[in-house]
């Protein structure tokens, strides 16, 4: 049986908690559509990303744990071990899957997990209700590159030293629109095709300003360094 597993609230499934993965299943998540059909017609519009992106329902995340033991009361033991790790976070936490390096899912089982209990051992199903999107353990603009993924992951310049001003370009190749976190040694202002930012110094982040899936290219204005920090999400 395998040793990889899950961490999940600082643990490991197999190192820590001793169990072995039965089986798993990663669910993908369903779109949320909003469309309206006009009237008389067989014509839908589609209102999903009116505000900025498309939106996803929730994703499960379904495993099933060997719990072993030949004493039915240290089986016993394990069982509530097992519940209790798995059980005790009220809200969605940080959730590891050793076969997918580099990024974590937040995740929180709400249903109670089911234990199917045989003569000397058991299986253990837990489903877990997790956020739509993986997402990237290490901020983009990493230069490591012994961990890069040259299948999903892109080399960009995050920080910049802005003298007046200074035409730059974010890239976002994840499955959805990032808010950043700003980081300004002195009020700058952000000039898109479409409209103005005022960023002051400091530490910020606003719901106004975005940088969609792709590309985008803005003017920073202002004099002082600059940082953008976000985490990439993928489905």
């Amino acid at each position: 049986m395998s040793r990889f597993g899950i961490t999940y609230d600082r643990k490991h499934s197999y190192r820590d908690i001793g169990l072995t993965v039965a089986s798993k299943k990663i669910g993908n998540p369903k779109k949320i559509k909003r469309k309206q059909r006009v009237p008389h017609s067989n014509k839908i519009y589609d209102f999903s990303s009116v505000y900025g992106g498309q939106e996803y329902e929730e994703r499960l995340i379904t495993l099933v744990f060997n719990v072993a033991d030949y004493n039915k009361v240290n089986l016993a033991i394990e069982k509530i071990q097992a519940l209790n790790w798995l059980m005790q976070s009220n809200e969605k936490i940080r959730l590891e899957d050793d076969y997918i390096p580099g990024y974590y899912f937040l995740a929180e089982v709400e249903e109670a997990p089911d234990f199917d209990e045989l003569k000397y051992h058991g299986t253990l199903t837990v489903t877990f209700t997790a956020y739509p999107f993986k997402i990237s353990i290490l901020e983009e603009g990493h230069d490591i590159w012994d961990v890069t993924n040259f299948l999903l992951d892109i080399f960009q310049i995050t920080q910049y030293n802005v003298t007046g001003r200074r035409d730059i370009t974010l890239y976002n190749n994840g499955a959805s629109n990032v808010h950043p976190v700003i980081r300004a040694t002195a009020p700058m202002q952000f000039v898109t095709s479409t409209a103005n930012y005022n960023v002051p110094i400091g530490e910020s982040s606003s719901l106004d300003f975005f940088i969609p899936q792709g590309v985008i290219d803005f003017t920073i204005v202002g004099n002082g360094e600059v940082s953008f920090h976000w985490h990439k999400e993928l489905i």
